[in-house]
């Protein structure tokens, strides 16, 4: 139970970054470029992750 609880807030940690990101997107600041300091793999990695974990939600909405 306690890995269900701890992927759950990860994937609600990592959906708040990506809502920031698209936030902070309309004053032209890429929270995710910050975060990973300009590196572009680490950006990518982290899109990734943001993406794995909106599916990860929608997935639990519909069980």
């Amino acid at each position: 139970m306690a890995e269900k609880d701890a992927v759950d807030l990860i994937a609600k940690m990592l959906l708040i970054v990506g809502g920031l990101n698209w936030g902070l997107f309309i004053f032209g600041i890429n929270l995710v470029e910050i975060i990973s300091f300009g590196v572009t793999a680490i950006a990518n990695i982290v899109y990734a992750l943001v993406a794995i974990a909106a599916i990860v939600e929608l997935v639990k909405i519909f069980k």
